[in-house]
């Protein structure tokens, strides 16, 4: 990809003395939820170029009064590469902020990909997922000892698509705790995929806006995914948990058994 940058100052000689692009992940939504790292990227931006669609407002009211803020749910990356190049070699500190994690459908790697072009140094902060965020509202882990012992983090097809290998029909047959990103579109196709795999009353948790002011959390039988889905007229921002762990168990973790011995409790 070829970025034309036009403006330039004694610091394109080199770049790296300069201070790099910071990638942040806002988490998902709740300040509070910010790891410490990105808050302290966020108070000392000069930059600040954000998912505006994306991510809560009142997280970039961190960011100083001097920071100019530019939203980018109207851009396409061709228009927003420059202002990373052109902010960062006039010597700005500069933060684009992403949604949710930046590890996870983030879109992060076209950008870093065409800065490494450019000789531009990148750091990259990670912010917590809804999925995690979500688990914590329902008090609930996902990964209990005799019931699923595996998160799978995945997303429906969608105009994206995914590899055949990774088909949510392929995905769902662990069994597993499976977490759906981006999904909510096409929850018809996905509840059907799903009851081939899962029995219908296996809990679903529904989580839209996790952590925002308009945070809706509940619970339903698989059964009932699509239609509870569709009397929200959840469209987007919306992430499903299908997993048996979200009924509990009883069973305990060999972690804390008095028989389970290790390098810290050695046995006697």
């Amino acid at each position: 990809m070829v970025v034309e940058a036009t403006t330039t100052t004694a610091s394109d000689s080199n770049p790296k003395l300069s201070h790099p692009v910071c990638f942040v992940g806002a988490g998902p939504g709740a300040e509070d939820l910010l790891t410490l790292r990105a808050a302290d990227r966020l108070r000392h931006a000069d930059v600040l170029i954000w998912t505006d669609s994306l991510v809560c407002p009142r997280i970039t009211t961190l960011a100083p009064d001097h920071c100019e803020r530019i939203r980018t749910s109207t851009l396409t990356l061709e228009e927003m590469l420059p202002l990373l190049i052109n902010r960062q070699r006039q010597g700005a500190k500069v933060v684009r902020l992403h949604d949710g994690d930046t590890a996870l459908y983030s879109a992060i790697n076209e950008q870093i990909c065409a800065l490494n072009d450019a000789d531009i140094p990148v750091e990259v902060v990670p912010g917590v997922s809804a999925y995690q965020a979500a688990a914590a509202s329902l008090s609930s882990e996902l990964t209990i000892p005799g019931v699923v012992q595996t998160i799978v983090l995945g997303r429906a097809g969608g105009r994206t698509g995914v590899p055949p290998s990774e088909e949510l029909d392929r995905l769902a047959a662990l069994g597993a705790s499976l977490c759906l990103y981006l999904s909510a579109r096409h929850i018809d196709e996905v509840q059907t995929t799903l009851q081939h795999h899962y029995p219908d009353d296996t809990p679903v948790a529904i989580a839209y806006r996790v952590s925002w002011p308009d945070e809706l959390i509940s619970v339903v039988p698989l059964s009932q995914m699509a239609t509870a889905s569709q009397e929200r007229q959840l469209i987007r921002t919306t992430l499903y948990i299908i997993s048996p762990a979200l009924n509990g168990g009883r069973k305990r973790s060999r972690l804390y058994s008095p028989d389970h011995d290790h390098l810290f409790r050695p046995s006697h």
